[in-house]
């Protein structure tokens, strides 16, 4: 007895029914409620209240708002803060760039240079700050066992550089991070249109600015992102190297964050803080991909 499969008259293959494409994403979105968005809510729910971190939680509208608003030590962290943001990005990311484009090239001692680049990515920050904070210590650092006497200076000690020799720690730190994204980036520019430039004449200066520097304008947008962002959350390296001193001259907004909340007590005006460096992230990260056009996700390498 034999049996025939009956076949659609249009001859059109049958699709399968699929189900919304959302469901692949429902894990992820789970642990980022879990661990981002709820979490976030308590802080901002958290900021309208006092609270000593033990005792009851009292509502306090917006007296926690009004009080650290007007407080200088906010204030003063506020300021430090985008200093520090804005110069470290201004340093960084000329750096990068160039760092970017040497090790996408393709002369013999680059991989040794390249590895030896890379060598502050190993280390945490806490070692870096350990090191360095001995390194320029006046008493026993670099400085006086060299016998120089304007590095022997007490660099951290002084409210007139302690932030600068932050601003240079950290720059140190993350530099190897940013010019790895900058590498990969040059490294898809068609090379092509370098021969086609060579051809035409131009050099390796025309050749950068004409064709390396617009084929990464995504890169430059993602990457100052997350250094300006990442600028607004640095905690441990500050902490270790300054606690906040000499005065309040390096004790910005994060830091700030964590001794209104850990040292005083005062889990409210902690909240309040924490929601400031949040929306500073928002939106400077919402204003870099307007300005940058990144957000309409063109293709570099269209009619190449």
């Amino acid at each position: 007895m034999s049996s025939k499969v009956s076949k659609p008259a249009n001859n059109k293959p049958t699709v399968l029914h699929k189900g919304p494409s959302v469901w692949y994403a429902a894990p992820a979105l789970v642990l980022f409620g879990i661990f981002a968005i709820i979490p976030l809510i308590g802080v901002v729910v958290l900021s309208f209240m006092n609270w000593d971190g033990l005792g009851a939680v009292t509502f306090n509208s917006i007296g926690n708002w009004t009080r650290m608003l007007t407080d200088p030590l906010v204030l003063n962290g506020l300021r430090l803060t985008i200093i520090l943001t804005i110069v470290s990005w201004a340093v960084q990311t000329p750096i990068c760039i160039l760092l970017g484009v040497f090790m996408a090239g393709k002369q013999k001692y680059r991989a040794f240079l390249s590895v030896f680049y890379f060598i502050p990515l190993l280390f945490s920050s806490t070692a870096v700050a350990i090191a360095f904070k001995n390194l320029l210590d006046p008493q026993f650092g670099i400085g006086k066992a060299f016998g120089v006497d304007w590095l022997a200076h007490n660099w951290l000690g002084d409210p007139n550089t302690a932030l600068w020799v932050l601003i240079m720690v950290v720059s140190w730190c993350f530099i190897p991070l940013h010019s790895l994204l900058y590498q990969g980036a040059v490294r898809q520019i068609p090379q092509n249109l370098y021969e086609a430039a060579m051809i035409d004449g131009a050099g390796p200066m025309r050749q950068f600015f004409s064709i390396t520097l617009p084929q990464i304008k995504y890169t430059f947008a993602t990457d100052s992102t997350l250094m300006i962002v990442g600028s607004l959350t640095y905690f441990d390296l500050v902490y270790v190297m300054t606690q906040g001193g000499p005065g309040n001259a390096t004790r910005i907004l994060p830091l700030d964050m964590y001794l209104k909340g850990f040292k005083s007590y005062d889990m409210g005006g902690a909240s309040v803080v924490g929601v400031i460096i949040l929306a500073m992230g928002i939106i400077i990260s919402l204003l870099l991909n307007k300005l940058s056009g990144s957000d309409k996700m063109e293709s570099q390498m269209e009619g190449v």
